[in-house]
């Protein structure tokens, strides 16, 4: 099995994503299938055979159509507004000859296969003459913002036209209507159907040959003709099967709207890559793209560029702005030898740097990559909406069937008589239940929510990796922290010695670690050739020095080897040496507490986190020294990454569990917490696989204020849910219980709740 990606265009209905969803989940093969409507994307667990028959089915799902990826030319552009104009654009080039091309909407890019330097020229002209889209670097005809919609407004604007003198002329001749007044109104309201219905009929034709009913189209088609049937019958017209159809393509357009606008803000993202790269080779300055540089290029960046890659400096001091990557509006400053992330901006002075990572690899790329994806994971509530919107239309549907025919029947029968007026009157306030049956304000909102969510967060220097991340952030009340490089700035320093020859002894061995407090020795010099070196996890070094057994370590290593010595009660980390079996002396070692950290405590204690601890493999003494500094309830010292995962599997028992580590050695506990939190380590693999949220920077305070963004936008997916299946509840009581209720009535409840629904999730993008 693999976990496949499809890109996909032309889904334009959240609804219909649930749907095909559900069409996808029931092919043979498939373990698992998401679609994500707000990227365009069709996440699915199966095999390369079963592959292609998703892709068959995508392919004829409505108007859906795969995005084939594309190894040819990539062309990045500006100014595409939206999901809809990318698609348009991508079948205006695919319709040339001699091109084949792929729009990427969210990374704002072309794909271009061009056969001849003459199909080149054709593609780049339909592309700067589209809309407002430029190719960057390249001039292009400016064109007026406002037509990127026409095609949805126009026939709008027509209908909106045509109707309203209908809609007079019936008033006015209500009564008495002569016949060539008769003509011109029922005209004018055919022309104001036809423009905005077309689409809807044309599609809902399509799915019902395809044995495929209950989705918006058919219930408005449904809910329109019969209102125009009904009128026509009753001698009322058929203004307000018009109306129903009309306002429900102002409400569609208007959520498009929203969305695009939302989406807009998600894909402002996608400025953090450079456009260009200048690398110095062979001595001479070459302009590329970041995508070609490799490791050990040597770069320049001038003064207001962007770092196209995560780099060293080799030459030159600057300040960076890194807000766009870490929320922190402080510039950070750089010189020979310090790291700069890809992304942050060179604000002073030119620097000479060397690449460290490919961009594919780098902080950027990682944060574009999660961003993009985060909505692939689907949360508690997300997945309710699935499956509470595929028995909710049906369901209303079924109780429309019963409001039109069984209960006027009853009413004929205990009047025993058939009276066509009774069956009228409840078949129009079926009509008004079809209408309400789309689940769209719900099924939109609430990814919406979180989309927002995740892009407030990611503009913080948050990086959350799905809805599901998102929400457990929200939900967890107990919070458990690695000691060093978490709580503690990671930077040790030797802070005394009982002898000189343990401090070589140590220097020499500690070389050879990975550990963090190895760094402390860095500075010393090294005279002892050390060979055949073993790290022991939780322990320490055993290598082989002047032709005996040398430990470098804590108590526990040398208490294992049978070595004599008294243990030292020191607040400090302590590193014990012995050589040939004889204790040689201590070493202590100091890290000292990120500032902010008792703050950002602090404040996670009020957003409701009842309990917060401290799980290191350090000694007693030290970690009560800082767990006290950083005003935790508590710690337990000592632990092995076992250990630690025991301990984090006891604090669950008190709730749900926030474990905030580097990602990489305590993978173990990360993967058994609910919401595990990697720190600093975005350019690296291990720790965003092992972390559900990653966080740009060490700042320990962004993760209150994620926890708060998490939180808020799990409260207005709540008020999305329950506030839109209550505006339909009342309106279907009401539509009932009152004679006569007007069915645009139910129209504007359902366009209007739908739009309030997606406005208040567009709030999420707007949490401090």
């Amino acid at each position: 099995m693999m976990n496949n990606v499809i890109k996909i265009s032309g889904l334009d209905c959240a609804n219909c994503a649930r749907e095909l969803e559900e069409e996808i989940s029931k092919i043979d093969g498939v373990t698992s299938a998401s679609v994500d409507f707000m990227a365009q994307k069709v996440y699915v667990e199966c095999g390369a055979e079963v592959l292609e028959k998703v892709k068959s089915l995508c392919n004829n799902f409505e108007e859906v159509k795969v995005v084939e990826p594309s190894d040819g030319e990539k062309i990045q552009i500006a100014g595409l507004c939206c999901a809809n104009c990318a698609r348009e654009l991508e079948e205006d080039l695919n319709k040339l000859d001699g091109v084949t091309a792929t729009v990427d909407f969210i990374n704002s890019r072309i794909a271009l296969n061009c056969e001849t330097t003459s199909s080149r020229e054709k593609a780049v002209y339909t592309i700067t003459h589209f809309e407002d889209v430029k190719i960057i670097g390249e001039k292009r005809e400016n064109k007026s913002s406002f037509k990127a919609r026409l095609k949805d407004i126009i026939p709008i604007i027509i209908s909106v036209i045509f109707f309203i003198p209908a809609f007079v002329l019936d008033l006015v001749y209500k009564t008495e209507s002569p016949l060539a007044v008769k003509i011109v109104t029922y005209s004018f309201f055919g022309i104001a159907y036809i423009s905005v219905a077309y689409k809807v009929l044309w599609l809902t034709a399509k799915n019902i040959a395809k044995g495929k009913i209950f989705d918006e189209n058919f219930l408005m088609t449904v809910a329109s003709v019969g209102a125009i049937c009904l009128g026509i019958f009753a001698g009322d017209g058929f203004a307000e099967g018009v109306a129903v159809m009309l306002l429900y393509q102002i409400g569609e357009l208007l959520q498009s709207v929203a969305v695009g606008s939302s989406r807009n803000s998600i894909s402002a993202l996608m400025a953090l890559k450079s456009q260009s790269a200048t690398v110095v080779r062979d001595g001479v300055q070459t302009t590329i793209s970041p995508d070609e540089l490799k490791i050990g290029d040597i770069i320049i960046v001038k003064a207001g560029e962007k770092i196209p890659a995560d780099c060293k400096v080799i030459k030159g001091e600057s300040s960076l702005d890194m807000k766009s990557l870490n929320g922190e509006p402080m510039p950070r400053d750089v010189k020979v030898g310090d790291e700069a992330l890809s992304g942050s901006i060179n604000l002073s002075g030119v620097l000479e740097a060397e690449v460290i990572r490919e961009y594919k690899n780098s902080a950027v790329a990682k944060i574009l990559e999660l961003v993009e994806n985060s909505t692939a994971k689907k949360s508690a509530p997300e997945k309710f909406i699935t499956k509470f919107a595929k028995y909710y239309t049906p369901a209303v549907c079924l109780a429309a069937l019963i409001v039109a025919g069984v209960v006027p029947t009853v009413i004929c029968a205990v009047n025993s008589s058939f009276l066509w007026a009774v069956y009228a009157q409840w078949i129009y306030k079926a009509l008004g239940f079809l209408v309400i049956s789309c689940p769209c304000a719900l099924v939109i909102s609430v990814p919406l929510s979180y989309f927002g969510g995740i892009g407030r967060c990611a503009k913080s220097g948050i990086l959350v990796k799905g809805s599901t991340c998102l929400d457990e952030l929200a939900l967890c009340t107990v919070a458990a922290f690695d000691k060093t490089g978490t709580l503690t700035k990671g930077e040790f320093t030797v802070k005394s010695y009982t002898s000189r020859r343990a401090l070589e002894l140590a220097a020499s061995a500690e070389k050879y670690s990975s550990h963090p407090i190895a760094a402390s020795f860095k500075d010393i010099a090294e005279s002892i050739a050390i060979s055949d070196v073993e790290e022991i996890a939780g322990r320490g070094i055993k290598c082989t020095a002047e032709g005996s057994e040398l430990l470098c370590g804590n108590a526990k290593l040398l208490e294992e080897r049978g070595v004599d010595f008294t243990p030292v009660q020191s607040s400090s980390t302590l590193v014990y040496v012995a050589h040939g079996g004889e204790y040689v002396g201590v070493i202590e070692i100091d890290d000292s507490l990120k500032e902010g950290t008792a703050e950002a405590v602090k404040e996670l204690k009020l957003q409701g986190v009842t309990r917060t601890e401290m799980l290191t493999g350090d000694c007693a003494e030290r970690a009560e020294s800082i767990a006290f500094e950083a005003g935790l309830d508590g710690f337990t010292a000592g632990l092995l990454p076992d250990g630690k995962l025991e301990r984090a599997q006891i604090l669950k028992e008190s709730g749900k569990l926030i474990y905030v580590g580097d990602g990489i050695n305590d993978a173990p506990v990360m993967t058994c917490a609910d919401c595990a939190v990697s720190m600093g380590k975005v350019g690296s693999d291990a720790a965003i696989e092992a972390s559900d949220v990653v966080l740009v920077s060490d700042n320990l305070n962004l993760i209150s204020k994620g926890r708060k963004i998490a939180k808020g936008t799990r409260r207005i997916v709540m008020q999305n849910i329950i506030g839109s299946l209550l505006v339909k509840a009342v309106i279907m009581v009401l539509d009932v219980v009152i004679p006569g209720f007007p069915l645009f009535v139910s129209v504007i409840a359902d366009v209007g709740v739908m739009l309030v629904a997606v406005l208040n999730a567009m709030r999420t993008a707007l949490i401090k």
